[in-house]
C-alpha cells in the first residue's frame, strides 16, 4: 500500500507499506467505524491524503494515526473507498448525510454468549433490544434473532451491521439472513432515517449558545424510548456546534448526574463546574462531549 499526504498541502509526502488489518472499529473516533489498519506513514497533517495499492487504484483516505507522543509510532488508519464513495453519493443526492437505520440494539455472538444462549454460530448480531415503531419491529424482528447477513454479505459483528446500515440508503430495502431457534429464514426489512427533523422548535440555553432544546415528547421518533432533552437544532459555527453538538443528540447527564427535562438541564448546567461533561446519545453510541 501507498499512502499518499493530503493533496492541498504543502511538501506533500508519500510513504508505503503493508495493511495489517481490516473492519478497525473501537477506536472512539467517529460513531460509524470500519477503518483499515497498515503500517504506511500517515503522518500529522496527512488526514484527507490517500491510501492506494501497487495498481495506483484509491482503497482509502488517510483519517488517523496512533501517536502518544504527537507522532506517528507506525500504525495508520484510513476510510475505506467504498464508505467515502457512499458518503459522496448521498452528499451529491440530498446535500447531506443520511443515515439509515433499523431501529435495534445489538450485540456481538462471542463463543461465550453462543453457548449461553445455544447458538450454532459464533459470529453475527443478536438482537438484545427492538425500538417501538421502528423498521425492525415493522419487519417482523425479534429478541434473540441473530442478523448473519445484509444483502447477502456476511455480518460478523454488531458494529459491522451498523455500518452496512448506515450506508443504505433511507427507504431501501434490505434482506436480512437471520437464525431464530437455530433457524435460518430471511426477513425484508425497509430502512428507516437514522434523524428525523423534529417540528419542535425548542428554547435556548444560555451555557449552550446556538443549540435550541426540547424534552422528549409524543410524536417524537425517540418517543418511548428514554426520557431526555433533544437537541432540535444547532447553528452552524455556534458555540454549540464548535463543542460537537448536533441536532437530533439526546443529553441525558451532566457532570455524570441524570437529566430527563429541560429544566434539569438548565439547572445542573447553571450548577455545574467547568469543564461540562455532557452525557449524549447519538444513535446507538452513548458519548461525553466537553463543554469549556
Amino acid at each position: 500500500m501507498v499512502a499518499i499526504g493530503n493533496p492541498f498541502g504543502i511538501g506533500q509526502t508519500v510513504t508505503s507499506g503493508i495493511v495489517s488489518a481490516l473492519g478497525r472499529t473501537g477506536l472512539s473516533i467517529e460513531g460509524y467505524e470500519e477503518f483499515i489498519q497498515t503500517d504506511a506513514s500517515i503522518n500529522p497533517g496527512n488526514s484527507g491524503g490517500a491510501l492506494v495499492n501497487l495498481r495506483g487504484e484509491l482503497v482509502g483516505i488517510n483519517t488517523a494515526i496512533i501517536g502518544p507522543a504527537g507522532g506517528n509510532v507506525g500504525i495508520g488508519f484510513a476510510v475505506p473507498a467504498h464508505m467515502a464513495r457512499a458518503v459522496i453519493d448521498q452528499i451529491l443526492r440530498f446535500g447531506e448525510v443520511r443515515r439509515g437505520k433499523l431501529g435495534v440494539t445489538t450485540q456481538d455472538v462471542t463463543p461465550e454468549a453462543a453457548d449461553k444462549l445455544g447458538l450454532p454460530v459464533t459470529e453475527g448480531a443478536v438482537v438484545a433490544q427492538i425500538e417501538r415503531g421502528s423498521p425492525a419491529e415493522r419487519a417482523g424482528l425479534r429478541p434473540r434473532d441473530v442478523v448473519t447477513a445484509i444483502n447477502g454479505r456476511r455480518i460478523r459483528t454488531s458494529s459491522e451491521l451498523r455500518n452496512r446500515v448506515g450506508l443504505i440508503p433511507v427507504g431501501e430495502e434490505v434482506e436480512l439472513e437471520v437464525l431464530r431457534d437455530g433457524r435460518p429464514r430471511a426477513i425484508r426489512a425497509r430502512v428507516g432515517e437514522l434523524y428525523q427533523v423534529t417540528r419542535v422548535t425548542g428554547e435556548t440555553i444560555p451555557q449552550l449558545a446556538g443549540a435550541r432544546v426540547a424534552n422528549v415528547a409524543p410524536g417524537m421518533p425517540m418517543h418511548g424510548q428514554i426520557e431526555a432533552i433533544v437537541v432540535t437544532a444547532v447553528e452552524e459555527a455556534s458555540a454549540a456546534h464548535r463543542n460537537g453538538l448536533r441536532a437530533g443528540d439526546l443529553i441525558v447527564g451532566v457532570n455524570r448526574v441524570r437529566v430527563r427535562t429541560v429544566s434539569e438541564l438548565i439547572g445542573a448546567m447553571r450548577n455545574a463546574q467547568r469543564p461540562v461533561r455532557l452525557t449524549l446519545l447519538r444513535g446507538e453510541y452513548r458519548i461525553t462531549l466537553m463543554i469549556r
